[in-house]
C-alpha cells in the first residue's frame, strides 16, 4: 500500500493505493480498479481497509481516498474543514476515478465504484454521470435525504429535526458573516446534539473510526441532507450494481435502497442482511458481506467472461 494524491478542483486529495496482489483479473489492457470513499463525515481509515485488502487480494487495484477537507486531504481555499457536502464529495469521486484510470497497469475501462452509507448513494449518482464505469458496489446506503430526515424524526422525535435545522441555520448565518463555523458532533448517543444519534450510532460508529476521524462537522451541512437524493439518478445507471442492504438499518432508510433496486431493474443485485447499519463492517456479517462483494466483482471483471462478450458468447 502506498500513499498517493490527486487534484480535485484545485485541492489535493490524499489516498491509499493498494496494487492487486494477483494477476487473475488482468488482461492485455491492465488490471481492474475499485475507487472507494467513506460516508457521512468519515475518513478512509475508518473501517474500509479490510474491504480494500480483500479486493486487492482478488486481483483489483484499489484507490481509497479522503474527500477534500477530511482526513489527510487538503481544505479547499476559502472553505472550512469538516464541511459535509454531497455535491463536492461526488466531484471528488469523479476526480479519483480520473486519476485511477491513469495509474500504470490499470485498465481504464474497468473502473468500479464502491461506497458505504452516505457514499453508498454517491456512487449511484457518479455512475449515472460517468457511463464508462464498469460496475458499482453500494452498502448500507443513504439514497434519499428527505426520507432520512423523516427517519430521524421517527426515531428521535420532531424536536430533533427542529434542533438540527436550527443549528444548520445558525451556522449558515455565520458563514454569511464570514465567521468561524459552528460545529456539531457527527455521531452521539440518543438525545444528544449529534446529527447521527440513533440507538446504534454511538457504539457502531465508535467501533470503526480511525485516528484521523474528527467527530465534528459544520452544522450548515445539515441543511444539505434533504438535497442529497441519489434515488433520482438510479434509472440512469447503466452498469451492473450490487446493493447490500442492512434490513434493520436505523440510520439510512432501507426502503430507499429497495427503490433504487427497483428503478435499476435487472442491472441490480441485492444482498439483504438482517443486521443494523454498522454491522456490515465487522464480525461474521463483514465476512459474509465482503465474500459476496468479491464474488460479484470476480464475475463482473472475469477476463474469460469479457473475452466471451467480445466474441459474442455468454
Amino acid at each position: 500500500m502506498e500513499t498517493i494524491d490527486f487534484d480535485s478542483h484545485g485541492t489535493r486529495c490524499e489516498a491509499w493505493h493498494l496494487p492487486a496482489s494477483t494477476d487473475v483479473l488482468s488482461t492485455a489492457d491492465g488490471r481492474p480498479v475499485v475507487v472507494m470513499a467513506h460516508g457521512f463525515g468519515a475518513t478512509r481509515d475508518s473501517g474500509l481497509l479490510p474491504f480494500a485488502e480483500r479486493f486487492a487480494a482478488a486481483g483489483l487495484d484499489v484507490v481509497l481516498f479522503d474527500y477534500r477537507g477530511f482526513g489527510t486531504s487538503d481544505v479547499p481555499p476559502g472553505r472550512p474543514r469538516q464541511d459535509v457536502d454531497h455535491r463536492r464529495h461526488r466531484e471528488d469521486y469523479h476526480a479519483a476515478v480520473a486519476h485511477a484510470r491513469g495509474l500504470a497497469g490499470v485498465d481504464p475501462e474497468r473502473v468500479v465504484l464502491w461506497g458505504s452509507s452516505y457514499s453508498g448513494g454517491h456512487v449511484v449518482a457518479v455512475a449515472a454521470a460517468d457511463t464508462r464505469v464498469a460496475g458499482l458496489v453500494s452498502q448500507g446506503a443513504a439514497m434519499d435525504g428527505v426520507r432520512a430526515l423523516r427517519g430521524v424524526q421517527q426515531v428521535s422525535g420532531t424536536g430533533k429535526g427542529a434542533s438540527l435545522t436550527a443549528a444548520g441555520l445558525r451556522d449558515l448565518a455565520r458563514a454569511v458573516r464570514r465567521r468561524a463555523p459552528s460545529m456539531v458532533p457527527v455521531f452521539g448517543p440518543p438525545g444528544s446534539a449529534a446529527v447521527i444519534s440513533s440507538p446504534s450510532a454511538e457504539a457502531g460508529y465508535g467501533a470503526i473510526v480511525g485516528p484521523t476521524f474528527r467527530n465534528e462537522m459544520c452544522a450548515r451541512g445539515i441543511l444539505r441532507i434533504a438535497l442529497n437524493r441519489p434515488v433520482r439518478h438510479a434509472a440512469a445507471v447503466r452498469c451492473p450494481a450490487l446493493l447490500v442492504t442492512a434490513e434493520r438499518d436505523d440510520v439510512a432508510p432501507v426502503g430507499s435502497v429497495h427503490e433504487v433496486a427497483r428503478r435499476m431493474g435487472d442491472r441490480a443485485e441485492v444482498l439483504r442482511l438482517d443486521v443494523g447499519h454498522f454491522e456490515v463492517y465487522v464480525g461474521e456479517t463483514f465476512e459474509r458481506n465482503v465474500a459476496r462483494q468479491v464474488a460479484f466483482l470476480e464475475h463482473l471483471l472475469d477476463p474469460g467472461r469479457l473475452r466471451g462478450s467480445v466474441g459474442g458468447g455468454a
